[in-house]
């Protein structure tokens, strides 16, 4: 009978002990899906539009849990609306763009496109690679601009990978044939958009060539942190890490020097209002019509680093930019007129946006003094970006 007594006795604590163990097993299983969830990053996929010749323009929406969401497009690897939230939580829109994809297809300055074979201008649009020499469009008075009219920005990516979780990622793929807007070689380009939990960006840029040529990829989406796109970004106070700027002549071409930024209108290298010095008596401010120029970033033999940031201050929100670039350009939207619908009927007006292009320096493939554009066949050509955003 004891034993009888012992043996249940026995059964019943090890069935009390293997419940509490499941239920503690459980309950960790739980909490682990649960951090699981907040950290995912969600995508969808829906028709964006359709060309004039019947191509299908698809668009991906990646979105995480702390309210920050991407919208991208396959034309022209555009970003059509990024949603980050203030210091108040309010998620809102921070990038300047169109709500229709015929309003993407018309003129406009490269509003969230993904820009190549070549970034920022190359002068009299042309230039020579082993005594050949190549002539581009020139789209930018004698110059040639972002790739030329029908550049990158106007291209059908293909989405190669599309895919959620810890984060969300959309892979595009575009190959540019031997010759297009000027250039030698088929290149292929794969651009790569990460969004992660907490509130970052990545663009990832490859590319290689069958035959010598020139690369330089940027991403040109126009930001006004305050979602509010009647305010200019006056206010938006900027932090450059770049002890040199290069000069531009009358067509905003380099010099081919590098000037040193202290004591001029150009010291972002603590945070400074946009406003401040936009409108000092400055030869170069006068060829920009403002900031229009590129920033010889510090630390080139470090890598990827911090390049530059935005605070804007009625919102709280940050944006810090990351690149293993040599180069940022300040575009501080000197050339919007008011001519260009935004998405709730108004027109975004002089200075209303501002692009941070981490890039090569403009002219290099004519500059020989500057960091190499060229890439051979057997190279590969990889570059990274982030924007971070938070606030404060």
């Amino acid at each position: 009978m004891n034993l009888l007594r012992s043996c249940v006795l026995s059964l019943v604590v090890a069935t009390t002990v293997g419940l509490s163990v499941q239920c503690k097993g459980d309950k960790k299983e739980n909490q682990e899906q649960n951090v699981a969830e907040k950290d995912s990053v969600t995508i969808e996929k829906s028709e964006y539009g359709t060309t004039t010749k019947g191509e299908k323009i698809e668009s991906y929406k990646l979105k995480n849990q702390k309210g920050m969401e991407v919208d991208i497009m396959t034309y022209g690897g555009i970003i059509t609306s990024l949603k980050v939230p203030n210091k108040a939580g309010v998620s809102e829109d921070v990038v300047l763009g169109f709500n229709n994809f015929e309003q993407y297809t018309k003129d406009n300055p490269f509003f969230g496109a993904l820009i190549g074979r070549y970034g920022n201008r190359i002068g009299k649009a042309k230039f020579s690679l082993d005594g050949v020499e190549y002539k581009l469009a020139a789209n930018d008075g004698p110059n040639s601009l972002h790739g030329g009219p029908m550049g990158f920005h106007k291209a059908i990516w293909t989405a190669v990978e599309a895919k959620g979780g810890a984060d969300g990622v959309l892979k595009l793929k575009y190959v540019s044939k031997d010759m297009e807007e000027g250039f030698p070689g088929n290149l292929t380009v794969f651009v790569t958009y990460t969004l992660k939990s907490d509130n970052t960006l990545e663009v990832d840029y490859e590319a290689t060539t069958d035959k010598k040529t020139v690369v330089n990829l940027t991403q040109h989406s126009y930001f006004n942190l305050s979602g509010d796109f009647t305010k200019t970004i006056l206010d938006n106070v900027v932090t450059i890490d770049a002890d040199k700027l290069v000069p531009v002549d009358e067509t905003l071409i380099p010099t081919g020097k590098l000037d040193d930024v202290a004591n001029t209108p150009f010291d972002f290298r603590t945070p400074k209002a946009i406003g401040k010095d936009i409108e000092t008596a400055n030869e170069q401010l006068k060829r920009g019509k403002g900031y229009d120029h590129c920033w010889v970033l510090n630390n080139q033999d470090k890598g990827f680093r911090f390049a530059a940031s935005v605070y804007e201050p009625t919102s709280g929100r940050v944006m810090e930019v990351f690149t293993d670039e040599p180069g940022i350009q300040l575009y501080t939207g000197n050339f919007l007129d008011g001519t260009l619908p935004t998405r709730d009927g108004k027109t975004y007006a002089h200075r209303t946006g501002l692009c941070l292009e981490t890039e090569h320096y403009p002219d290099s493939p004519n500059q020989k003094a500057f960091p190499t554009t060229v890439l051979n066949p057997g190279e590969n050509y990889k570059t990274k970006t982030t924007f971070k955003f938070s606030t404060k």
